[in-house]
């Protein structure tokens, strides 16, 4: 109460002495609008606890409806400060606060209903005719084809991979072993169905066999590698042209001499939109031309496109009359349990550095599907030291707090609903 007769003889102060400077109304309003806000201390370790885990539920979700930001005042406060020091009614206010609600709420409405009619006036006829067809194709029309995708590490397995079906499945980073496991990706066309299958990068050692890496992915890579009906080896041919590789010479010398009749080989040359001139990019095709074992080889650019519309083309071609193996209109749990796994990775890759990303153990610990249709994600990062878990976590939390929010953000544009993700950070026991 003294604080509020001080600033009323202020006010009357200002009031009678014209010539004098008058204080900012604002910074009356800010003063008179605060209130004093409750400590709540808590411990060292507390705090370090806290930060090391991310959850989505505590930051603001770009886009979302539910998204209202809430005063940090009391309400009663302000209006009080209105009408006895700036004499607004708070009546009045209310109305016209009503009024304004009512008018952003038809403009919302009016926007939302635009976008939806232009969206249908837009659509392609062509995409609404195969959505219809791959409704109705019955299981003894059905067509489908296996494509494994090797090269070596780096090459463009997973932009090529993603590329094809259309959506994210694969993590892609400049950092070399992104990829760790066999991921699943399923391109459907009309009555044809594609299931690539994007593998760890492979090498070869100087006497020609297969290198034996410490994990047993790769192993596994190299027996698969019969397994598919069509098998796709791809390399880097602008670091052929600059820094070329005896290694993955080799390995693409290897798979071409080696015939296998009951599987088709293709050699697709990646990266060309790197390469200026096109005298460079022809002698890369010389030079691998004669090898007897690769069906065509194709020149593409996984990460922009060019030349991927020929190999689709021939891989449709390839089709075998058999059922499909994935439902076209669903994406199945298990694709969709990975495809997070991998969005998540890809962040990680981009801004945890050295070896300490490819030594966290990354585990899908809890995934649930909520009555409102969203999405809960809970993931947990184990490291082996105290200090990578510290580098992981970042100060008060920035680094994980910058991985989880950009995961959750495409996480809810691939599966098209909200996420509610949760990256927690531990030490292995």
């Amino acid at each position: 109460m003294k604080a509020l007769r001080v600033l009323r003889s202020f006010n009357s102060s200002l009031s009678s002495n014209p010539s004098k400077t008058h204080f900012n109304s604002s910074i009356l309003h800010h003063f008179y609008s605060a209130q004093p806000q409750e400590d709540h201390p808590t411990t060292l370790e507390e705090d370090d606890t806290s930060s090391s885990v991310f959850d989505s539920s505590q930051y603001d979700v770009v886009g979302s409806e539910n998204n209202v930001s809430s005063s940090t005042w009391d309400e009663k406060y302000r209006e009080r400060v209105k009408s006895k020091v700036f004499g607004e009614d708070p009546l009045e206010i209310k109305r016209s606060s009503r009024i304004l609600i009512k008018e952003e709420e038809k403009r919302r409405r009016a926007a939302l209903l635009a976008r939806t009619l232009l969206e249908a006036a837009i659509a392609r006829p062509d995409e609404e005719e195969e959505d219809k067809e791959d409704m109705v194709v019955k299981e003894k029309d059905q067509m489908s084809l296996s494509v494994g995708i090797i090269g070596a590490p780096n090459a463009g397995k997973s932009s090529l991979t993603n590329y094809m079906v259309g959506t994210k499945v694969s993590a892609v980073s400049r950092k070399t072993n992104t990829t760790t496991h066999e991921v699943l990706g399923v391109m459907t066309k009309g009555k044809t169905q594609i299931c690539f299958f994007d593998t760890p990068g492979l090498m070869l050692k100087k006497s020609g066999f297969p290198h034996k890496d410490i994990k047993a992915r790769i192993e596994s890579a190299w027996r698969s590698i019969d397994l598919y009906d069509v098998l796709i080896v791809i390399f880097d041919a602008h670091r052929h042209l600059t820094k070329p590789d005896s290694r993955v010479v080799r390995l693409i010398e290897r798979m071409g001499s080696e015939a296998n009749p009951k599987q088709k080989r293709l050699l697709c040359i990646n990266k060309v939109d790197l390469i200026e001139k096109k005298k460079d990019l022809l002698k890369v095709a010389e030079e691998f031309k004669d090898l007897p074992g690769y069906e065509r080889c194709f020149t593409i650019s996984g990460l922009k496109g060019a030349g991927v519309k020929d190999l689709t083309k021939f891989l449709m071609e390839q089709a075998l009359k058999r059922p499909w193996d994935e439902d076209p209109l669903i994406m199945s749990e298990e694709v969709m349990k990975n495809i997070s796994l991998e969005v998540v990775r890809e962040k990680l890759l981009h801004y945890i550095h050295q070896e300490i990303p490819y030594g966290i153990d990354h585990r899908l610990m809890d995934w649930k599907e909520l009555r409102d249709g969203s999405l809960r994600i809970e993931q947990h990062l184990i490291t082996h030291k105290i200090s990578q878990r510290k580098i992981l976590v970042g100060k008060n939390g920035s680094k994980i707090g910058r991985i989880g929010i950009e995961a959750n953000e495409e996480l809810r544009t691939i599966f098209k609903r909200n996420v509610h993700l949760v990256l927690m950070v531990r030490v292995k026991s």
